[in-house]
């Protein structure tokens, strides 16, 4: 079974394998190229090119990921309205919101695209760069040619090897070099998270589950790219805080010129226009808001006093209305008997 399991593993991971590394090789040989720049420098910068180009190919997905999140801002209005209609009917309620999203173009999980399709990427650098670490040219993937691969095991950048490890290397260079970039991962990724969350969310969101939720990946993603940076060789790591840099730029140039609607970044962008003489855009999202229907207000019984209280007729000790009493004309008149016709 896990044999087969493999076969399906090694099926997925070597086109990833030729990509990872065509693109690799190509920005090595464009550095190769400078006079007086080291290996080390050479693959550095090669594997900052590799991230800058497979960001690159990510943007048209960003772009989605940007519009879906719009939508996702200017539809809760609507999702309320279906979670007070339908929230003790949660199959009912999935069904609704399914729809709405589907009429609407809507994606939910397009925000997190962008990471998952880094993922594989992630992979395949990694087990390239770790092959060529623990064995040479022998250990060469995709385009990477033998002597490129024993380039690489070698290569030093500021004097730490970029196949190594801060737990498998006694250098203390690798060492300082790896901690290093591991810090400006963790930062890079809790600033990115914090501007996120500072900035460009809605004041709805920042209360409830889904804001414990942003709340613990502010705290808990920099604690896990802590721990597993130890591991991930030296040229990994040039990767992924370039990567992170990028989303942190990215998001910035976002949220300044194209911030969600009814977000802190939304009105700072309406008073820059407005200070610059430019129209500022309406917010759609509270708009969306003036044109729901209010409930009417529920007006409070007066005050009365007991004099002007309506009184109940008069009922019999029974419990029965007293019936009036017909007189005859021919009866006569009792001067006593009120009933008959005599004084009361």
């Amino acid at each position: 079974m896990f044999g087969f399991l493999g076969d399906i593993g090694s099926a997925i991971m070597t086109p990833l394998y030729y990509a990872v590394s065509a693109v690799l090789v190509a920005w090595h040989w464009v550095f190769s190229q400078v006079p007086g720049l080291s290996s080390g420098w050479t693959w550095a910068f090669s594997i900052v090119g590799l991230t800058v180009t497979i960001r690159t190919l990510l943007i048209p997905l960003f772009v989605k990921q940007i519009k879906s999140s719009r939508n996702m801002q200017l539809l809760q209005p609507k999702i309320k309205e279906l979670q007070k209609k339908y929230g003790h009917d949660r199959e009912r309620l999935t069904q609704e919101q399914m729809k709405l999203w589907k009429d609407t173009g809507t994606n939910p999980f397009a925000s997190c695209m962008p990471l998952i399709l880094q993922m594989p990427v992630f992979f395949a650098l990694f087990r390239t760069i770790d092959q060529a670490a623990n064995k040479g040219g022998d250990g060469a993937k995709g385009f990477l040619s033998f002597a490129q691969a024993e380039s690489l095991q070698n290569a030093t950048l500021l004097g730490a090897r970029i196949a190594d490890t801060f737990l498998k290397s006694d250098n203390v260079e690798t060492k300082i070099l790896t901690m290093a970039l591991v810090v400006v991962m963790c930062i890079t990724q809790f600033l990115t998270q914090r501007q996120l969350m500072a900035k460009n969310m809605p004041a709805d969101a920042m209360s409830g589950p889904y804001a414990q939720q942003q709340k613990m990946l502010l705290y808990v993603l920099p604690v896990v790219f802590a721990v597993g940076g130890v591991a991930f060789p030296l040229g990994v790591l040039i990767y992924w805080t370039t990567s992170n840099a990028w989303t942190m730029g990215q998001q910035f140039y976002v949220i300044r010129n194209n911030p969600a609607p009814g977000t802190p970044a939304f009105k700072a962008k309406q008073e820059r226009d407005t200070k610059h003489g430019k129209t500022a855009a309406e917010d759609p999202l509270k708009e969306i808001e003036e044109e729901a229907p209010k409930p009417p207000p529920r007006q409070q019984p007066k005050n009365q006093p007991r004099s002007q209280r309506k009184k109940p007729p008069s009922t019999s000790p029974q419990g029965k209305k007293r019936p009036p009493v017909k007189r005859s004309p021919s009866d006569p008149i009792d001067p006593n008997d009120p009933k008959k016709g005599g004084n009361t």
